[in-house]
C-alpha cells in the first residue's frame, strides 16, 4: 500500500450536499488518505471535482472507478437509496469501504452487505460520526469508570427545526420507503449516540408518527405529499436496567437541539448541542453529589483529527476517517463498522414494528 491510502470518493460533485460539507474538506485536512479518485454521474462534474480536490483520477461511473488498481478504499457519499449498488461493487472489487449512514435503504440490503464484508476480508466504516465525538467517547469512559454510579435513568432529544417546507432537491425524502427520513436519520443517529454511551435496550415501546403531511417546495410553490415519519418517540429499559425515554423530532419553529442526560445514583452527566450528535460540537456537564452541573473539559486524547481539521461537519468525520485508516493499516480502528450498521437498522425495525403493533418488543 502506498504512504496514503488511495481513496476513491463516489458523490464528489462540489455542489453535492453532505460530500462537499464534510467528507472531501475532512480529507483534505488528514493525513492517512489520499484523494486519489473522484465519481460524479457526468464526465464534466467529475473533471470539475478532481480539479477542486487534486485528485488524479475522475471518473463517471462507479464500476470503473472501484476496478482502479490505483484504488485501495472507497467511500460512498450519496443518497441512501443509492447505497447499496456501489458499496457492493466497492467490497466485489476487494476494496475499503467507508459507506454514509444508512447502510441500506432497507435492513435486507445492510445484512447482505455486511455479510458480503465480512466474505471479503476487508475493512468497513459506517456513517455513525458520534461514535468517534471526542465529547461522547469520554462521556462513555466516565460512566464506565462509575462517575454516575449505577445509571438509573437516561434521556435524549433532539429537536430540529424546517419540517413544513424544504427545497426541491430535498423533497425526494417524502416517501418513507426510501429509507432517508427522521426515523432512520436524526433518529438513527441520536438513539445510536445513546446506545454508545450508556448502553442497550432490553425492549421498547414506541410511537412513529407523521404529523406534517406535506411539505411546501420553496422553489416551486407546490405542496408535496409525505408518508416520512418526523416525530419518534422510544421508551424502554436497558440492558443494564435503566429506565430510558427519546424524543427525536423535526418541528416548525424554534427547535431545542440535542441533549443527552444520564442521572446515576452518584451523579449525573449531560451532553447538549445546537445540533444533530454527529453533527455539532457538543458540550458536556457533570455533578456528583451535587445538583449544580458544571462544565467538564474533554481530555486532548481523545482528539484524533489534525489541528487544520474544521470544526462542524468535517470534524467527527475526520474522526471516523483516522479511526478507518487505523483499521486498514493495522485492524486496530474503532469506527462503527457494517455489522454495527445492521444492528441500528435491525433497532430501528423494532421501534417502528412497536409503534405499528402498539405493544412492547423484547431485543435479543
Amino acid at each position: 500500500m502506498a504512504e496514503k491510502i488511495r481513496l476513491g470518493v463516489i458523490g464528489a460533485n462540489v455542489k453535492a450536499h453532505w460530500a462537499s460539507r464534510s467528507h472531501l474538506p475532512a480529507l483534505l485536512a488528514g493525513q492517512d488518505f489520499e484523494i486519489a479518485a473522484v465519481c460524479t454521474t457526468k464526465p464534466q462534474t467529475a473533471e470539475e471535482a478532481r480539479q477542486k480536490y487534486g485528485a488524479r483520477l475522475a471518473f463517471h461511473d462507479y464500476r470503473e472507478m472501484v476496478a482502479s488498481e490505483h484504488i485501495d478504499a472507497v467511500a460512498v457519499v450519496v443518497r441512501v437509496p443509492l447505497h447499496y449498488e456501489p458499496t457492493k461493487a466497492a467490497l466485489l472489487a476487494g476494496k475499503h469501504v467507508y459507506t454514509e449512514w444508512p447502510l441500506g435503504q432497507t435492513t435486507a440490503e445492510a445484512e447482505e452487505l455486511a455479510a458480503l464484508a465480512r466474505q471479503k476480508g476487508v475493512q468497513t466504516a459506517v456513517g455513525l460520526q458520534s461514535r468517534v465525538s471526542p465529547p461522547l467517547c469520554y462521556m462513555k469512559e466516565l460512566i464506565a469508570e462509575g462517575y454516575v454510579g449505577e445509571v438509573m435513568a437516561c434521556h435524549v432529544s433532539l429537536l430540529r427545526d424546517g419540517v413544513l417546507a424544504r427545497t426541491s432537491s430535498r423533497t425526494w425524502q417524502h416517501d418513507a420507503t426510501l429509507g432517508a427520513n427522521t426515523l432512520t436519520i436524526a433518529n438513527g443517529h441520536t438513539i445510536d449516540a445513546l446506545r454508545f454511551v450508556a448502553g442497550n435496550f432490553s425492549h421498547v415501546a414506541a410511537v412513529v408518527a407523521t404529523q406534517a403531511k406535506q411539505w411546501l417546495e420553496t422553489d416551486t410553490k407546490r405542496m408535496v405529499d409525505v408518508t416520512s415519519p418526523d416525530n419518534i418517540i422510544v421508551s424502554g429499559r436497558m440492558v443494564n436496567g435503566a429506565v430510558v425515554s427519546s424524543h427525536v423530532a423535526a418541528v416548525p419553529w424554534a427547535a431545542s437541539g440535542f441533549r443527552m442526560e444520564v442521572y446515576g445514583r452518584k451523579g449525573t452527566l449531560v451532553a447538549i448541542s445546537d445540533d444533530s450528535p454527529q453533527l455539532g460540537e457538543i458540550t458536556l456537564q457533570g455533578a456528583q453529589g451535587s445538583n449544580q452541573l458544571a462544565p467538564i473539559e474533554v481530555p486532548a486524547r481523545f482528539v484524533l483529527v489534525p489541528a487544520a481539521t474544521p470544526r462542524g461537519d468535517p470534524y467527527n468525520v475526520g474522526q471516523m476517517y483516522c479511526e478507518f485508516g487505523r483499521a486498514i493499516r493495522d485492524g486496530k480502528g474503532k469506527q462503527p463498522d457494517f455489522d454495527m450498521a445492521v444492528d441500528l437498522h435491525r433497532f430501528i425495525d423494532a421501534i417502528k414494528r412497536s409503534s405499528d403493533t402498539g405493544a412492547q418488543v423484547e431485543l435479543a
